[in-house]
């Protein structure tokens, strides 16, 4: 199939594979391979208060929607915010079906502690991109909540993370209209990686998944 940047919208979660290791990303998101492990379980029950589709719950001056989708045509990413809480506020936008004017913040959960690189902000960043393109409003502030110190974080969102957004994502765009998967860079983050067993590390420095595979079956 021929890639078409006006249709081929890639997953908005896909930021942060590519932040931890551009390969990983390239095995999920191009060659479509995944394997669960206890972080990727963990992960999943975590979400699942979080993800209730298109529920809706008003507290006082605060409109709380779950799992809702969302996506930009100026990147060409499409994803899903685990929270987006709707604070009314005179200076915000009108919501259909709801009295009054809100203001947006995203709210991400994360199963694990606040990592020391930032592809946890870029994420939330990316999807505060999403609503500011769906509600024509400016969304500047949104909130990681970390399960395992039981703490959610504010967490500023600057124009400095928005452009680091744009150049990530567009790094994405390329690696993905050449169908490119990186050689291994082997790396202590190799041990948490939920497809070292498909990446092979050991193995695959100088031989794609595909040709190792195929290796396998033709034995």
């Amino acid at each position: 199939m021929e890639y078409d940047k006006e249709i081929d919208y890639l997953m908005l979660s896909g930021i942060q594979h590519f932040q931890f290791c551009k390969r990983q990303w390239a095995l999920i998101h191009i060659e479509q391979q995944w394997e669960e492990n206890v972080r990727t379980v963990e992960g999943q029950y975590l979400h699942r208060n979080a993800d209730q589709p298109f529920i809706r719950e008003k507290r006082g001056n605060k409109l709380i929607v779950r799992a809702m989708p969302v996506r930009s045509k100026e990147l060409n990413i499409t994803g899903i915010c685990d929270v987006v809480e709707f604070v009314q506020d005179d200076n915000g936008v009108e919501i259909s079906g709801i009295e009054g004017k809100y203001v947006a913040y995203p709210v991400e959960y994360k199963r694990g502690k606040p990592k020391m690189n930032d592809s946890d902000i870029l994420q939330l960043t990316a999807q505060a991109m999403c609503l500011e393109e769906m509600l024509l409003c400016e969304v500047n502030v949104g909130y990681v909540f970390y399960n395992e110190i039981k703490h959610r974080i504010d967490v500023p969102l600057t124009i400095n993370d928005k452009n680091k957004v744009r150049s990530i994502v567009a790094d994405m765009h390329d690696y993905y209209k050449q169908r490119y998967t990186p050689k291994v860079k082997t790396g202590s983050y190799c041990k948490n990686c939920s497809l070292q067993n498909i990446c092979l590390p050991k193995l695959m420095n100088k031989r794609s998944v595909k040709s190792y595979i195929e290796g396998k079956i033709n034995e």
